[in-house]
């Protein structure tokens, strides 16, 4: 009996409850699961909604501007610049004076002779006139003239406006030529290789071989002998330093088209039948620009200080075009450089800025780009 007894219970405990009329399995079920068990689950789920709405998930855009503007010199850099191409450009809308003005101290000096002479028993009376006006050479900052004056009497903050848009354009211009020379060799390099790497890569070693510098200054010297003044001087300048600028962009391309073209997405375009230009400019291209991006913003800085050395040597942008490079060659008279600071200071500090400016900028760029920053 104890025993039949004990296996009707050990069954009972282990039967199914009988479901009353009206009640269901699962408001059955949900009355045996413990009331902790769903308080824990409903907090658990109730903060998984309240993370997902405090986590915001960034574009690749917006994650590379804000890992560039939380460096604090990248920020800097880069407001300087903005601040530089604003007055520069905008700057000398507000005065009168060209980069050419002369200061006229003092008014006008006006001497007159009378001369008179018959001829043919006729009188003839003729009248010389001679004006002259003093020149205001190498003043010191006034009111009149923020900055002084030169040897020459002309304003130097003008000249220093007109001399950083004229700088600043020539950085830019060249290093977007320079960019697309490279990108369109260093392109076709890298996705096509065998003899068509080995051609382009041997005429980059070539140019790789050739030192720069001397080369630009003999090229100025031959312009300057075929006296190639004016505007054309600067164009021609701006063509000289893209073509011996190119090379390293082209380098730079064609090793990051060489390790893209066997990613998967390369090997589905070539299996669809995707031309090749297709290919290099929509797709490979495009992966290799944030890159390139940071190669310009580095090389700007270099282009300045290159146009401003042939400028300060006389063979880059003539007088009277004002840059800052043709404006400081006022140091080589040494009674300027030891008591004229404000005619040769302003541009020398112009320049610095620039480069820096330009530097940070590229820096922070390389870092925000960088696909290895965690933050």
């Amino acid at each position: 009996m104890e025993n039949k007894e004990m296996g009707i219970s050990e069954d009972s405990e282990n039967t199914k409850p009988v479901l009353s009329e009206g009640e269901t399995a699962e408001t059955a079920s949900a009355e045996t699961v413990p009331a902790e068990a769903v308080s824990a689950e409903a907090e658990t789920s109730a903060e998984t909604e309240d993370l997902s709405e405090r986590v915001k998930i960034l574009s690749p855009a917006r994650l590379v501007l804000k890992r560039f503007f939380r460096s604090k010199l990248s920020v800097i850099g880069l407001v300087t610049l903005l601040v530089l191409y604003l007055v520069c450009f905008i700057g000398p809308l507000f005065s009168d004076m060209s980069y050419d003005t002369v200061d006229l101290n003092g008014g006008e000096n006006t001497q007159s002779t009378t001369i008179t002479y018959t001829v043919d028993g006729e009188d003839y009376t003729m009248y010389d006139i001679t004006y002259t006006a003093s020149i205001n050479r190498n003043a010191y900052p006034s009111a009149q003239h923020w900055l002084g004056t030169d040897e020459n009497g002309r304003d130097v903050l003008i000249r220093v406006l007109y001399g950083g848009q004229i700088s600043l354009t020539i950085g830019i211009v060249v290093v977007v030529l320079e960019t697309i020379v490279g990108v369109i060799l260093g392109g076709l390099a890298g996705y096509f290789g065998k003899w068509v790497d080995q051609i382009i890569m041997r005429i980059v070693d070539i140019f790789y071989c050739i030192p720069q510098m001397p080369i630009l200054l003999i090229c100025s010297a031959i312009l300057q002998a075929n006296e190639v003044n004016g505007i054309a001087r600067i164009y021609w300048l701006c063509l000289v330093l893209v073509f011996f600028g190119w090379s390293g962009t082209a380098r730079l391309v064609r090793g990051q088209i060489l390790s893209l073209r066997e990613q998967e997405f390369m090997l589905a375009e070539r299996s669809m039948g995707v031309p090749a230009r297709r290919k290099i400019f929509l797709h490979l291209i495009p992966n290799v620009l944030p890159l390139l991006i940071v190669q310009m913003t580095l090389g700007l800085g270099g282009i300045i200080l290159t146009e401003s050395t042939l400028s300060y040597l006389g063979l880059g942008v003539p007088i009277p075009y004002a840059t800052w490079g043709n404006i400081i060659q006022a140091l080589r008279d040494f009674n300027t450089l030891q008591y004229h600071f404000h005619i040769w200071g302003p541009p020398g500090i112009c320049i610095m800025l620039a480069v820096l400016s330009f530097n940070f900028v590229g820096d922070g760029l390389r870092d925000a780009f960088d696909p290895k920053m965690k933050k």
